[in-house]
This record gives structure tokens, sequence and C-alpha cells, in this order.
């Protein structure tokens, strides 16, 4: 309980019931904070609810209530995070390490039971479900089949945890996405507890939380205060440890007007990232104000929150207003919480005002009157690419991808995409071997590569080309938990199947919503047979494409793809497209609205104009274009109104932890420490607490390292945490091999998180991974210097193979680096699986928040090259032997910003020079957990010593 130095306690009465708060207003030395941003008045509160005079002092308080708006961020604080959120990839690998630090305790001489949930922890079982079946009636049923005969080990697992651990709790399969389970369920706005318990006295305040999902930030749609961190982090949190942080800068980005018809909230959410992303936002929050606030939909608002890791921001924050209690109300919450919120924003200043100007560091503005229809591609999210110009662009783009000496020498007006029915028969099976046709054709496009290749599938004969659109996906937390445009996209299927248009043969298509509720408003208003005509049937409820589980194209297709080595495209309504993430056989991935997914799906090709080229012919043999199909605001509007309702929700949600009978009926262990199995692929016990003592070792310098990896620019956690399928020759495809585990049931690399041997194999294995120590070659391999320190004779090898040869002589290894490394969602194992295999530093340009973070949490260095140096201009080519001086300094207690360290590179006859990198440790707690090995072993620590 807070010491409440500062007499901010106070009582709210709501309802007849008493609550106690923390007062933000009218409390002396706080005058200021009446102009703070509205998340820092969350964090605020945080503070005085947690002040121990310790840790959390009044001169923390004092100083993030005088927030300096244009000050450089220098204050650290503890904010103490009321919830933890996971999803099951991530999910699993935490219980993991809370079941293997209960053993460590144990160990230790300490209790056992110590490690145990301290705030409530729900997980939303939602990344597993994979897109193997689709376009069918049973595509859900079967897909969920295969989901529970892969995961079954798994789902055994977590239902031990469920019942091992206080205030854990589990959403099974086939529920929803998390982060839409989140806000429509989870989600509370302002939390009430008695704290402390004996007291019996009820406290409110608001609702905030971490994630290991960098999605998280959608919730923060809805006014409540979380962002994404990596698995060591959360299971910090979910100890009772605060979560260390500088008082960030705040970016107010002014809304004002409305969006113009036509558009939708992706393409609002694609402009927002656009300009965020080029503004520069990474570590900062990002909250919205203005009039225009009023005019967005909760949805949209998510929309938007979600994809917060996209343009780079900690948090992108919505205030609470009326639309976040209409929203409470749609969803069922009960009237007790809806009074409760609204009193409680008012009382403490935190209900939007438009009239009201809060202080920010850097200001942006946007008429949402200006948005127009939009697409980005072909590899990141913040490549915004306006739908008129979608074509030109993509052949361009195509480029990079596909190789053509005679594209571009006809004029424009010759350049028109022909059918693939206008293609010349050719003989179905040219080899005369019984397999698919892939005979490349003379190009019947001009102005870019073309290489038409014959399939038959199903009977029908066509061509695939550079630019087809091999998959169409309805996907992700992003969109599916917004009506409109999932209505948007039901009601153009239904104008096209109406004028007699279908998707094209080559594309896979699926519907795999976020949630229950958007089945539910599909049926009541009619809309999934025109839906199910074009093959988007239910594929399951989860994460799917864009997390990389799209499942495998039709052989057929795939064959074509890698015979004549074609760019073929995805068009998903996600939030990543990263190189490598939707599916192995697809180079080009464009993120889109639900509608245009089903655009995309009718017109089969990147190559045509949306706006000005028919999608394909009626059934009278005139031309459709995609302004005959799209549906009108008004239409939208009126089955919104029609077909969703309060119901719907309370329904869905009424026992959302029983799960189906599939998840009843699993065995489910109730041992208070978890009975490993020694024979288990999924689920093994961890390294990280063998032979730790009660008292940390000194930090010591790094001596004759290697270079493991020389990277470039914008290395994403993609490309360096495993994800996707397990390839037959890849090291983690012959350990489960070695292990008597059949090809068929290797499953992804998502569901195996809670086998770190699994997961060292495939870390830094992205099939299009850049590693420039070699040339022209993509993937997870290296050049082994253990074998030869001659650069000329080092032999290429796989980076996991590699590390094992440096383990085995005792040499720790070095990453190198260029600017934003590790950007993308918080994936723990991109630093668990650098951490294993050895590596002790990573000396980069730049780095996203999330993954720095993770890497001291898991006992790696992060160091920053000097202001606008690369590893080129420090003459690094990644055949160094690398020295770093100067990181015992930690152990004198210097703080982080303080100290550089001393890099010296040497090679075989070159005298040594040496450069100056920055330690990255940025505040006292991340120098603890430095100091410590990780941030498990600093929570262990503490917990030992009753800290």
């Amino acid at each position: 309980m807070s010491i409440n130095s500062l007499s901010a306690q106070d009582t709210l009465s709501v309802g007849g019931t008493d609550y106690r708060i923390y007062r933000i207003t009218d409390v002396p030395g706080l005058e200021n904070a009446a102009t703070l941003p509205f998340s820092l008045k969350v964090l605020l509160e945080n503070l005085l609810r947690t002040e121990d005079g310790a840790n959390i002092t009044a001169e923390h308080i004092k100083a993030l209530a005088n927030w300096k708006a244009d000050a450089e961020p220098d204050t650290e604080i503890q904010f103490t995070p009321a919830r933890v959120i996971m999803q099951d990839f991530t999910g699993v690998p935490c219980v993991v390490d809370l079941a293997t630090m209960r053993e460590a305790m144990e160990t230790l001489g300490g209790d056992p039971n110590k490690i145990n949930p301290l705030a409530p922890a729900e997980l939303v079982i939602d990344h597993s479900v994979i897109a193997d079946v689709f376009g069918r009636e049973d595509a859900f049923e079967r897909n969920v089949e295969l989901e529970y005969q892969r995961n079954r080990e798994r789902y055994q697992f977590l239902r031990w945890g469920q019942t091992a651990f206080d205030e854990f709790k589990v959403v099974p399969p086939g529920t929803g996405i998390v982060h839409q389970v989140n806000i429509e369920h989870l989600a509370r706005v302002v939390m009430t507890r008695t704290v402390p318990a004996e007291d019996g006295v009820l406290t409110a305040y608001p609702d905030t939380l971490v994630g290991t999902d960098s999605h998280t930030t959608m919730v923060n749609g809805l006014g409540v205060l979380g962002w994404g961190v990596g698995g060591i982090e959360a299971e910090a949190a979910m100890l009772g440890q605060p979560v260390s942080m500088l008082i960030p800068r705040v970016v107010g980005f002014k809304l004002s007007g409305e969006l113009p018809t036509g558009t939708t909230a992706t393409d609002l959410v694609l402009t927002i990232t656009e300009m965020l992303r080029e503004h520069g936002v990474v570590g900062k929050f990002v909250e919205f104000y203005g009039e225009g606030v009023a005019a967005v939909p909760l949805a949209n608002r998510a929309t938007i929150g979600n994809m917060s890791p996209e343009f780079g921001s900690t948090a992108a924050m919505f205030p609470i207003d009326e639309e976040t209690i209409n929203y409470l109300r749609l969803t069922g919450r009960p009237d007790e919480l809806l009074q409760l919120v609204e009193a409680y924003a008012k009382k403490q200043g935190m209900w939007h005002d438009p009239a009201h100007q809060a202080r920010y560091s850097e200001y942006l503005e946007l008429d949402l009157a200006s948005v127009v229809p939009s697409i980005a591609g072909p590899k990141r999210p913040q490549d915004r690419v306006p739908l008129a110009e979608a074509k030109p662009v993509f052949r361009q783009a195509l480029k990079a991808y596909a190789d053509d000496p005679d594209a571009g020498n006809v004029d424009d007006a010759d350049t028109e995409s022909f059918p693939a029915s206008d293609a010349p028969s050719t003989t179905p099976d040219p080899n005369g071997d019984g397999g698919p046709p892939v005979t490349p054709r003379p190009a019947k496009t001009s102005g870019r590569a073309s290489k038409p290749t014959a399939v038959t599938m199903d009977g029908q004969q066509f061509d695939v080309d550079h630019g087809h659109v091999a998959i169409a996906a309805i996907t992700s937390c992003t969109n599916t938990s917004n009506p409109q445009v999932m209505l948007g996209a039901a009601l153009l299927a239904k104008k096209a199947v109406e004028k007699g248009l279908d998707r094209k043969p080559w594309v896979k298509t699926t519907l795999a919503p976020g949630s229950k509720v958007v089945m539910d408003y599909y049926e009541r208003a009619g809309l999934m047979p025109y839906l199910e005509k074009l093959g988007f049937n239910l594929v399951g409820f989860g994460c799917t494409t864009c997390i990389g589980n799209s499942g495998p194209l039709p052989e057929e297709i795939s064959a074509a793809v890698n015979e004549s080595d074609l760019a073929v495209v995805s068009v998903l309504s996600g939030n990543r497209n990263f190189e490598g993430r939707i599916n192995p056989d697809i180079k080009m991935n464009y993120l889109a609205s639900p509608p245009l997914v089903v655009a995309y799906a009718i017109a089969g090709t990147m190559d045509l104009d949306l706006n000005n080229e028919p999608l394909g012919t009626d059934t009278d043999g005139k031309d459709v274009f995609l302004k005959d199909i799209w549906p009108s605001a008004q239409e939208i509007e009126e089955v919104m109104a029609s077909a969703i309702s309060q119901e719907m929700f309370t329904k869905d949600y009424a026992d959302v932890f029983a799960g189906d009978e599939r998840w009843k009926s699993l065995p489910t262990p109730d041992d208070k420490t978890f009975q490993w199995d020694p024979e288990s692929t999924y689920v093994r016990k961890p390294p990280y607490f063998e032979g730790m003592a009660a008292q940390p070792e000194p930090v010591a310098d790094i001596t004759g390292a290697r270079v493991l990896a020389k990277l470039g620019d914008s290395v994403t956690t993609d490309h360096i945490s495993p994800a996707g399928a397990i390839k037959v020759d890849s090291p983690a495809g012959k350990y489960l091999a070695e292990h008597g585990v059949q090809r068929r049931d290797f499953n992804s690399y998502g569901s195996r998180r809670g086998n770190h041997e699994v997961m060292i194999r495939g870390t830094f294995a992205n099939i299009r991974l850049r590693n420039q120590l070699l040339d022209n070659i993509e993937g997870g391999f290296t050049r082994d210097f253990s074998v030869s320190e001659n650069p000329d004779e080092a032999p290429q090898t796989s980076i996991f193979e590699a590390s094992e040869n440096y383990a085995k002589a005792g040499t720790p290894l070095v990453i190198l680096a260029g600017t934003e490394y590790g950007s993308g969602s918080s994936r723990d194992w991109a630093a668990k699986g650098t951490a294993l295999l050895g590596v002790k530093a990573v000396i980069a340009q730049s780095y996203e928040r999330i993954h720095r973070s993770n890497l001291i949490g898991m006992g790696v260095i992060p160091l920053q090259f000097p202001a606008g140096k690369s590893a080129e201009d420090m003459g690094l080519d990644g055949t160094e032997i690398i020295d770093i001086e100067g990181i015992t300094e930690l152990n004198e207690g210097r703080t982080p910003k303080t100290v550089t360290v001393k890099v010296t590179p040497t090679k075989p006859n070159r005298e040594a020079g040496s450069f100056q990198a920055t330690v990255r440790i940025d505040t006292p707690g991340e120098a603890d957990y430095y100091r410590n090995g990780g941030i498990m072993q600093y929570v262990l620590r503490n917990l030992l010593s009753g800290k």
C-alpha cells in the first residue's frame, strides 16, 4: 500500500460503493499535472498508488507531474502494470520459465511457491492454428483438429499452468485473437482490487498492462495504457517487478474532419503509420487529441492502436470519452463498470475534453478528409501506396524480385494485363512424368518482368505469373476488430457474386476473424454464403496468415512458383508484411483493408489498376469495376445496426475460460512443480539457471570474440527469431528427425517455443536473412572461423552449427548490425536464441526499444557505434577478432548513460585499431539485470532474499 506522502488518497463514491483512489488533481505539489497528456496522467496515478519511499519516491512523482515536454528523457520511473496478457507462442515459454524458476528456487533453498503471479495474467491461445485447409465448408473443423493434434502436449502444459499458478487464466483455442479478446472482454479500463487485501477496501485505478505481443497497444484505443514487452519482462511483471522506464516524450497527434466516403480504417492507419515513421516516434508515446477524436469510432481507434509497433511508438493512446462508454456497453460490460469508468475518468481529469490542450513534446496533425484508399508493401507496413498508384508502384518494386531485360521497352498503352484464360493452350503434362505443368510461356504482358507458367489444378488449366496473388487473407487483429471493414468485405463479396464474379483459381483465400462475434453478425446478416462462394470460408479464430501460419500453397501452385522462381504476392488485412514472414513461396506482401483483400482475390494480380481497369465481366459480359461493387457507407451502417447486438458479446464470452470438449478432455496434472518429460520435443527445461549461485559474479570484459553475423539495416525480430514452418534440411528439422518426429508432425517454430533446442537451431535462420559475411547468400548461414582463421578458407555453414563449434572452442560471439536493429514484434526468442547461441554483445547503429531491452534481459550487452557511423565506417567486414574493454565499469555502479567501452577489432597481419562504443543500457534497472546475467536471474535472487 502506498505511503501516500503527498496526501493524494481519497474516496470516490459510485452507485453506492466507496472506492479508494489516488487523486492526481488538487494535490499540493502536483499542480502541473492538470496539463499532462492523458497517458502521463495514468503513469502519475501509478506512481502515487505504488509509492514506497525507496524505488518510488515523492521526488519521482513530482518529476513526472512537472514533466518538461521539450526535454530529452532522463528521469527513470518504476511503472507497475495492473495485469499481464499473453498469447500462446510467447506464453508457453513464459510458463516454462516460471516452472523452471520454481525448481531453481527450491534448489537454492527458497520457497518455490513464491514463484507465482502477483498480478492477473491472462493467456489467449490464438497463434497455433494454421490455415492448412481452406475454401471448404469443413475448413474450420479440420484446422482445429490439426491444431489439437499438433499442440496437444503444449495445451496440456498450459492446462497445468492454469491449475498450478494463482491469478493465471487461459482462454482456450478457437475463441479469438488475443488483442480482440482483450478489448472485447478482458480490458477493464478502470480496475478494482482490495489493496491491501486485509483491509477489505476496494481501490479503483486505471487498467494498465504489458503484453507479450507488440500489438498489445491495440487496447490503447480503449483508453488503456499498455504496450508489448518481451516474455522475460512479462514474467518479471507477473512476479510483481515494476517495469523500469524513462519518462517518455509524448507526441500529440491532432485529428480533425471525418473520413471521406470510400475510405476505411485501414487507409487511415496506413496514412498515420507513414506519417509517424517519417516523423520518428521510436521510444515515444503518441497521443491523439482534438475535435476529430470524437469522429473516430472505437473500432478505428483500436485499429490505429494496433499499428503502434509499425510506426515505432511505445504506445498510441486515445483518451476515455463517450465513445469508450458506448463500446463497453455494446460489448456487454456491466452497468456498474460503465458508471465507475465515467466517474473515475472525470474525477481524475482523464475524460476527453476537445477544448482542453495538454502539453506535448512534438505535434502532428491530420485532416481525416485527406485520407485516400491505400495499400502498403511489398515488404514494410510503412511503405504506403495510394491505390490509384498501386499498379505502377508494384511494377517498379517487381524489378527487385524478378529480372526481365526487355521490360519497360513498350509504351504504357501496350502494357495491359491479360487474363490467364487468354493464354495460349499448352500440354497439361509437358514432361510426361505426371508432375504439375510448369512450362514457362512467352510473356503476355509488357513493361514488366513476366514468366507465365502453366498449371493444371482441379481440372482447370491456367497460367501463374509474376505479381499474381497467391494468398488473399482476411486475417489478424488489425482489422478484424472492426465491423465497418469486415461487413464492408462481406457486402463487397455479395455484390461481386451477384454480378457473377469469382476469385481466380490460383488464389488461396482465408477468413480468420478476431472473435466469434464476427461470425455471429455475418450469419445474422446472411452474408457468409457470398464470402464462401468466393472461397473465404472460416479457417479459424486466430492470427493465421499474418504471423506466417498461412499454411502451404496448393502443391501445383507451389511447384510452379518454385520451378519458375516467380515473384507472387500475398494480400492480407494484417499488420506485418516483412520478407519471408507470410509464406516461404511468396516474395511480395501487401497490407490492405478486408474489402480490398476480396477485390484482389477476384482480380488475381497486383498488376491491375483497380480504379480504372475491370475486375472481370458480369453474367451479361459487361465489365465490372471496383466502384460497381464497393458498398456505400450507408449500406454498411444499416447492416451494422441490424446485425450487431450486445447479446452476441455476452453469449460468446459467458464462459470464455472453459473451452470446448476438446479442451476439457485434456489430462491436467495437478503437481505444483512440473514433471518434465525427457522425450518431449515441445516442452523442455531450459538451461537458464544451471550453475546459478545465490549471488551474481562480477561482469567481465569480452575478449577474443568472433562475428557470428554481420547484418544490414532494418533487421527485424522476424529475421532473428524462429518463425513459420520448420524445413526438413534445417538444423531444427534435423533435430526433430533425430528425435523420431515425422515431417508431417514438425509443426511450426511458434508451436515449439517451449523447446529451447528447436528454437536456438532456428535463430537467425530466416530465409530472407542476408549475412554480409557471405556473398549473395540468403538464409541462416555464416562463415565458421573456428575451422580456419583464414577468411578465404573459413567454410560456409549454418549459424547454429558454427555457434556449436565456437562454443566448443570457448569463443564468445558478436553480432554487427545497422540501423533499427530488432524492429518488429516483441519476440523474446529473438533475444533468448541470441544468448543461447553464445552471443555476448551486439554492436548496432540503432535499436528498436523492445529488442534492445530483451537483449539486456538475457545478459547480452547492446552497444552502439559512434553517432552516424556504421560497421563499414569502422573498417569492419566481420572477419575480425574483437575485444571489448570497459564493461567491468558496470560493476562500479556507474549510471549506464555515462558508460562507453573500447572496441578493438584485429585481423591477421594488420595493426589493431579501436573505437568507442556506447553501452545502450539506459536505466539503472537494466544495469541490475545485466549484472545478474538477465532479468529472470535478477527476479529469482530478489525473491530468494525476500526483497
